[in-house]
């Protein structure tokens, strides 16, 4: 299924896409688009709107589109529970303490804006880095590891 959302990705459309392609649709083709278009793009390609006004899944009752994904798909995971608290963190600025985590994949997500890298490119760069923390996660919720 193709899924769309707006360019230049940071903390939450490169964290949507890592949990779109790991929990909700495996082969997902992710597009990016100006804000303006992403939801007339998603007419025309039959896609997925995400984390664009008046998308399909975007912030809502104070949470991210991350955490709007998780609530809808019902993916009961407590390491992706915490990754959700983490990547909130990261992406809504009046709650960047929610988590000490949160900070830090902000600078990541923030670093590889700067890199001036192709959009495209940008999320595939990123979701090893989705993966990793998600493999902390899953350490912390089993209480292994630091």
């Amino acid at each position: 299924m193709r899924w769309v959302t707006r360019e230049h990705p940071r903390v939450d459309r490169v964290a949507c896409p890592w949990l779109i392609a790991t929990f909700i649709d495996p082969g997902a083709e992710i597009l990016f688009a100006p804000a303006d278009e992403v939801l007339a793009i998603a007419e025309d390609a039959d896609a997925i709107s995400f984390d664009a006004p008046g998308a399909r899944y975007t912030h809502r009752d104070g949470l991210c589109t991350f955490e709007v994904l998780v609530a809808d798909h019902a993916i009961d995971d407590p390491a992706v529970a915490l990754l959700a608290r983490i990547v909130h963190g990261a992406d809504i600025a009046d709650d960047r303490d929610a988590t000490p985590e949160s900070r830090g994949l902000l600078a990541v997500a923030e670093g590889f804006a700067l890199l001036g890298l192709p959009d495209e490119e940008t999320p595939a760069l990123q979701l090893p880095v989705y993966s990793a923390l998600h493999a902390w996660c899953q350490a912390q919720v089993a209480g292994v590891g630091s």
